[in-house]
């Protein structure tokens, strides 16, 4: 019998249905059971139809699950969407305004009585869960006062009121066992970015917002003073990509985030890092396009522009994180390597990372310290040549002239057009790339999960997916995820045959690389378009159909 419980509020934006989402991830968290959060809702600030489910499991869980026990629908679309989600033994809950089955409850009756009427009916849906789960109502205060800190007594009066009326339903309905997951702290993705990166010792961060990496911004400008990093919103994306660029000359280490659109503006300026060997960190959530696509979901069809981002050639590192956990030491360790090779560096994610919420445990103390090596003295070349393609660095006010140059140079950052210079420092940033491949190979590039049955390749957050489907299902498989895309770990692939591969492209971009990179023959490919991550259970019965 699966251990996991989804519980799954839907509602319009506005509601507090987000709110209550995250609210239901704590209780949980609190209970030390794993947890996995994941929210979907439209380009809308009002109106539309806004959800968030929260699967939740005492032993591992990676992904949200559709097939929910507990579902609250705040209004007649919310029913009639979620109605076929609900597990055979779920319990549908539902305002009494709605036309349907199941357990009618006064939710906007109450909440009428209150100030904010549309927003605090997102709290009746918390108030169902605390029911439903048996918990009392001493319980379910102090989960209100922590987590609705404004107008707190009438949330308060508000949350007891539909307890009340839950309780004579649905009351301990639903029996969750404790687990050992306590101690962990709730993130999304980009908030575990924002500290991989900030452990790393970040000192600026600029963006423009662009769904979803805006909350990146949201949440260091929130914490600049306890990070000591200061944020920055320029009047557009090409602002803040030269901005960094400008910060980095000074010695400062910096990050930059947006989705595709912005992405592509701050192409120029990505080259330009290239050329004057600026050790920038670009992060890239993915989400679906082309052109403005379904800003609010996700998907993995950016991978060719992270690659191949700017004009010319010159070394770049991509990387993309698994995980939550992942995304936190791996943001730190690309920070530290961009400083390491003095070259540009992009995160690669997507949405279901940036967005989604799981409990993860994080050791600041095992991220990598951003160091450059720094000139130890005498007469300064900024491009000097070296065995490994990378210059030490100096920074003003050093009393020495440093100059960094868009255009092609010689040592001193001198422009030139001399054909043998120009050569020599083509050459010279070719080594970088080859010393950067070098360092890789002593480095974990790629994650195997499993170790015996038929592999299965993917990369990003889609392993999360993954591996829940293999739970799911009682599959047993090989995952190979690479971390690392560029440059690519093409060596750690080898006797790896007959693949399955999982991504969320329509062209196949992820299995075109691998072919590209290890020729490495694919057995059958799954692939999701949509806008919507995979689902544990649908995954599931794909990968049985296709795995050799």
């Amino acid at each position: 019998m699966s251990q996991v419980f989804t519980f799954l509020v839907g509602g319009k934006a506005g509601q507090g249905v987000r709110s209550a989402g995250s609210t239901a991830a704590s209780v949980f968290n609190d209970m030390g059971r794993a947890v996995f959060q994941m929210d979907d809702y439209p380009s809308l600030i009002r109106g539309g139809h806004n959800f968030s489910v929260v699967s939740t499991s005492p032993a591992e869980i990676s992904s949200h699950y559709l097939e929910a026990q507990l579902v609250v629908a705040l209004d007649q679309r919310s029913y009639d969407r979620h109605n076929g989600h609900l597990d055979d033994d779920g319990v549908m809950v539902h305002d009494a305004d709605v036309d349907g089955d199941g357990v009618s409850l006064p939710i906007t009756e109450k909440a009428e009585e209150y100030e904010r009427p549309d927003l605090i009916s997102g709290v009746a849906s918390i108030a169902s869960l605390c029911a439903a789960i048996g918990m009392t109502p001493a319980r379910l205060e102090t989960v209100v006062r922590r987590a609705y800190s404004s107008h707190v007594e009438d949330n308060l009066s508000y949350a007891m009121a539909i307890y009340e009326a839950a309780d004579d339903e649905i009351g301990g309905r639903f029996s969750l066992e404790t687990g050992d997951h306590r101690g962990g702290a709730l993130l999304t993705g980009n908030q575990a970015i924002a500290l991989g990166a900030a452990s790393a010792g970040l000192n600026n961060y600029f963006a423009y917002p662009m769904t979803p990496a805006t909350s990146i911004l949201h949440f260091l400008a929130g914490h600049a003073r306890d990070l000591g990093i200061a944020v920055m919103q320029p009047e557009n994306e090409i602002a803040a990509a030269n901005m960094a660029i400008g910060a980095a000359f000074a010695g400062s280490r910096v990050m930059v985030a947006s989705s595709g659109g912005g992405y592509a503006l701050m192409e120029e300026a990505f080259s330009m890092a290239g050329m004057v060997e600026a050790p920038v960190l670009f992060v890239l959530s993915m989400r679906p396009g082309p052109s403005t696509g379904v800003p609010t979901y996700t998907g993995q069809g950016d991978l060719d522009m992270a690659l191949h981002q700017g004009h010319g050639e010159f070394p770049r590192i991509v990387a993309s994180p698994g995980g939550i956990g992942e995304a936190f030491s791996l943001a730190g360790e690309l920070l530290s390597m961009v400083w390491r090779f003095q070259t540009p560096g992009v995160l690669l994610t997507e949405k279901h990372c940036s967005e989604s919420a799981m409990n993860v445990s994080l050791d600041p103390g095992a991220v990598p310290w951003a160091e450059p090596e720094m000139h130890p003295g005498g007469g300064y070349g900024r491009y000097r040549l070296t065995d490994t393609g990378v210059s030490p660095l100096l920074f003003p006010p050093s009393g020495q002239t440093v100059k960094w140059n868009s255009y092609e140079c010689d040592e001193n950052g001198i422009t030139t057009e001399d054909a043998d210079t120009i050569a020599v420092m083509h050459d010279k940033r070719q080594r970088k790339q080859q010393a950067l491949r070098e360092h890789l190979r002593d480095m974990a590039t790629v994650n195997v999960h499993g170790d015996a049955g038929p592999v299965i390749a993917t990369y990003g957050s889609t392993t999360l997916s993954v591996l829940e489907a293999l739970r799911h299902g009682g599959l047993d498989a090989r995952v190979v995820q690479p971390v690392y895309l560029e440059p690519f770990p093409s060596w750690e692939l080898d006797g790896y045959d007959d693949v399955v591969v999982v991504e969320q492209s329509a062209a196949g971009s992820f299995e075109q690389l691998l072919r590209e990179k290890t020729g490495v023959s694919v057995a059958a490919h799954v692939r999701r378009y949509d806008g919507r991550p995979f689902a544990p259970a649908a995954l599931a019965a794909e990968l049985e159909g296709v795995l050799p």
